[in-house]
């Protein structure tokens, strides 16, 4: 009987803090789509930079985060970005990619990019909410030209496969009992300085029993302003408003 009563106090133990450590760990997954304009020039390191004609794109970003209860260690969170836009010019001796082009030209501007963000909550209620931390935004699109006149037969292509440690700060002031709060989401570079990223709007939060959702609408602005990155110039900026949701389980 002893026995019995010794194993079922042990598996209450383990199960309470079973359940106890599960509680500590929550999850966010969520996704904007994004309506950009799309302005920028670019031209291979210690050449002039060509400016091109861009239109309206939509681009898209895609984002889990894993938090917890832990103290010293930070939450993680990681975000997929996006970013395409198609251009054109009238180049005069435009020098890129072993090529000089010379008349009508297309370029297509792949700043697409992904986000590894480490952070600390020093704030979390209905009122205020902070998070402070560091990410690395990877790139890995390209830019690429080509010569209309020739139907594409002259293309140059130049790859971007280097990263930016940037600075992060999430900011949100809510009305409590309403869900609605204001936001302010913010990536500025630390060794490439004149690169940022930030998104400010406003939120509306809907408590369920096991999934919170969160509805939000803003406006976001990415700028690439770099000097020498992977052999290319450039002052790329999309921005524009964008519309999302994220589910917190």
């Amino acid at each position: 009987m002893k026995k019995t009563l010794l194993a079922c106090a042990l598996l209450g133990s383990l199960v309470g803090t079973s359940a106890q450590a599960a509680s500590l760990i929550g999850f966010k997954v969520g996704g904007d789509y994004w309506k950009a304009d799309t302005s920028g020039t670019f031209a291979e390191s210690g050449q002039p930079q060509q400016d091109f004609n861009y239109s309206s794109s939509s681009q898209g970003s895609i984002w889990v985060a894993v938090e917890h209860g832990i103290p010293i260690i930070p939450n993680f969170k990681i975000r997929e970005n996006r970013l395409e836009a198609s251009g054109s010019a009238v180049a005069d001796d435009f020098k890129f990619g072993g090529q000089t082009f010379n008349g009508d030209i297309k370029s297509s501007s792949d700043l697409s990019n992904t986000d590894f963000v480490l952070y600390y909550e020093l704030l979390d209620n209905d009122m205020v909410a902070l998070d402070l931390g560091a990410a690395y935004k990877k790139m890995h699109g390209s830019f690429r030209v080509n010569d209309t006149v020739t139907n594409g037969r002259i293309n140059a292509e130049k790859e971007l496969d280097s990263g930016i440690v940037m600075a992060y700060a999430d900011a949100q002031v809510g009305i409590p009992g309403l869900g609605l709060y204001g936001f302010a989401d913010v990536m500025i570079g630390v060794d490439e300085t004149s690169v940022y990223d930030y998104s400010v709007g406003l939120g509306w939060q809907f408590d369920g029993t096991a999934v919170d959702t969160k509805v939000r609408v803003g406006y976001r602005d990415f700028n690439f302003d770099v000097n020498d990155f992977n052999g290319v110039t450039t002052n790329t900026q999309f921005k524009g408003y964008f519309a999302g949701v994220e589910l917190s389980f």
